[in-house]
């Protein structure tokens, strides 16, 4: 098998073209971000169909993340769709 010569320039090109995927990814991943839909208690607990303390003992065991934000309780909506599609029953 023939050996393959790497220049400078090509590692220079090879850089060049990894950073810039990096930076797209990066760029894509915040757009996501900005795009979330954040819930209060009671959509979550409207939308689950379960009492203020079963939400407070889901949140509690991490079974439902949650962001408090000077003293307001915030849920990522699409965290409560994944936490629905892998606790569905067949």
């Amino acid at each position: 098998m023939p050996a393959a010569i790497i220049t400078t320039d090509d590692l220079f090109e090879f850089k060049i073209e990894l950073l810039e995927e990096i930076r797209q990814l990066l760029m894509e991943k915040a757009v996501g971000e900005r795009n979330r839909t954040w819930l209060r208690s009671k959509d979550v607990m409207r939308l689950l169909k379960i009492s203020h303390g079963t939400l407070q003992n889901l949140r509690n065991n991490g079974t439902i993340p949650s962001h408090k934000i000077e003293g307001l309780i915030f849920y990522d909506a699409h965290e409560i769709d994944r936490i629905l599609i892998d606790n569905r029953t067949v």
